[in-house]
């Protein structure tokens, strides 16, 4: 921060009549940086419109405009709502319709199921098999 706002800030603090200094030791205006104080009141932006803006805008704030932004969380009203109706597709529809909107890609369509086998039971019964031992090793 330069001195001279440094200075500019404290008179604006001061009780009105105690910051002024005795005559001698005031700064004089008639020196080398006076040209260039009056260059700086010409430059010193004025009190208006701001040109460089459009015409009727409107300057936002940045939390507003983040609070729009913001993603809002649906979860709820959505849960509330598909539990609300008790009514069920069929599933062949539901089904269809899962086909329809399923790409032709090898990873857009759903795992194969592979079908259980049942244990294979034997052809033989528990008389077949004491029949043959009987036959084989001629136990009664």
């Amino acid at each position: 921060m330069s001195a001279s706002l440094l200075r500019r800030g404290l008179e604006l603090l001061e009780a009105p009549g105690q910051g002024e200094a005795p005559l001698g030791l005031q700064p004089e205006r008639d020196g080398p940086g006076a040209a260039g104080a009056v260059r700086r009141r010409r430059a010193a932006p004025q009190a208006g419109r701001n040109k460089a803006t459009v015409k009727g805008r409107v300057v936002k704030s940045a939390i507003e405009e983040y609070h729009k932004k913001k993603p809002v969380n649906h979860l709820t009203a959505n849960l509330k709502y598909m539990l609300k109706g008790r009514f069920v597709a069929n599933k062949a529809v539901t089904e269809q319709v899962l086909a329809q909107n399923r790409g032709r890609k090898s990873k857009d369509q759903p795992p194969k199921k592979e079908e259980k086998k049942k244990p294979e039971g034997t052809v033989f019964t528990e008389e077949d098999f004491r029949k043959f031992e009987r036959e084989y090793f001629g136990r009664p």
